[in-house]
């Protein structure tokens, strides 16, 4: 049978085959994008699961999908909008499978460490955030993540998160107010 094909058959077959496994992004231009950001995906999804070994592996994962993709990019925002986006689904896919949250700190580990009044002090505030971080759903974690410690607009918050801008307000506005009311600054069980 192989030697009824002819040459443009089997190049049809090989483009094909090449097609599924080319890369948008040459092996230097990814270095360049993986060294700018690694660290804060990692960062994302270490505070979004709460399991380190957990954002690891999805930090592997996210970036082979992203490198599967064939799409091509318009900015250097999208593409870090898109991989960002892999990231949070990934998440989300793992927090279904396992359907149980962990908190990542036990609760008599940090109380002997708190030897200083000073050290003590930071120590009871990372506790206190620790918890109250727990204490909300994964989304809302999110939200807060990419808003305040990554820094992200609004505009990319809801490219990632997949909401419309106009929700995205209304979402961040509920999950600050219930991560204040977690630490103890607001009234209790405040929720929307």
């Amino acid at each position: 049978m192989m030697s009824e094909w002819t040459l443009t058959e089997i190049e049809r077959l090989t483009a094909l085959s090449d097609a599924d496994r080319t890369f948008q992004m040459t092996e230097d231009a990814f270095r360049v994008f993986y060294e700018l950001t690694a660290r804060p995906l990692w960062i994302y999804l270490a505070r979004t699961t709460g399991d380190r070994r957990v954002a690891d592996d999805l930090l592997q994962e996210t970036y082979y999908r992203f490198l599967r993709v064939a799409t091509t990019f318009e900015s250097d925002d999208h593409r870090r909008h898109y991989l960002f986006r892999i990231a949070t689904n990934l998440a989300h896919d793992h927090r279904r499978q396992l359907r149980v949250r962990t908190v990542a700190a036990d609760d008599a580990e940090w109380a002997g460490a708190a030897t200083t009044s000073e050290s003590g002090d930071h120590i009871a505030r990372q506790i206190d955030v620790t918890r109250a971080l727990s204490r909300l759903k994964p989304r809302e974690r999110s939200l807060l993540w990419q808003a305040y410690a990554l820094g992200a607009s609004h505009e990319e918050i809801a490219a990632i998160v997949g909401v419309k801008r106009s929700s995205l307000k209304a979402l961040l506005h509920r999950a600050r107010r219930r991560f204040i009311a977690a630490l103890g600054g607001g009234p209790r069980g405040a929720r929307s």
